[in-house]
């Protein structure tokens, strides 16, 4: 069982280096996806995000701060669910219903994992 407690913490940090770097070099393709409702350019949202998951995931690697990054990434994954892929659902693209789920399952394992860290 502590084999798979350690695979999991770097497994699920790599998805965040993957996702934020992403986010870093095709932010322009990303720019859609911004609410027109948040304030300011959206490529700058889309850097932004990119950048705080990059983040989260060293602090999960290093296990430096991994409480306090793993919560935040918990909460922008719910930000990300709430005003993203949830409006989508409702409008009627179903395609989105798998980006929902997915977001809300990482949202719950970041959570998982800030309430298991060492303060």
């Amino acid at each position: 069982m502590d084999m798979l407690a350690k695979l999991g913490r770097p497994l699920f940090a790599a998805v965040f280096v993957i996702f934020g770097l992403l986010h870093l070099a095709m932010g322009g393709n990303m720019v859609g996806v911004v609410p027109a409702w948040v304030p300011g350019p959206a490529i700058v949202w889309v850097y932004l995000t990119g950048v705080a998951m990059v983040a989260a995931a060293i602090s999960l690697f290093t296990g430096k701060q991994e409480k306090l990054a793993s919560a935040l990434l918990g909460v922008l994954l719910l930000i990300f669910a709430l005003t993203i892929q949830l409006p989508a659902v409702m409008g009627g693209d179903q395609m989105a219903m798998p980006s929902l789920l997915k977001d809300l399952a990482l949202a719950g394992a970041a959570f998982f994992f800030s309430a298991q860290a060492k303060a």
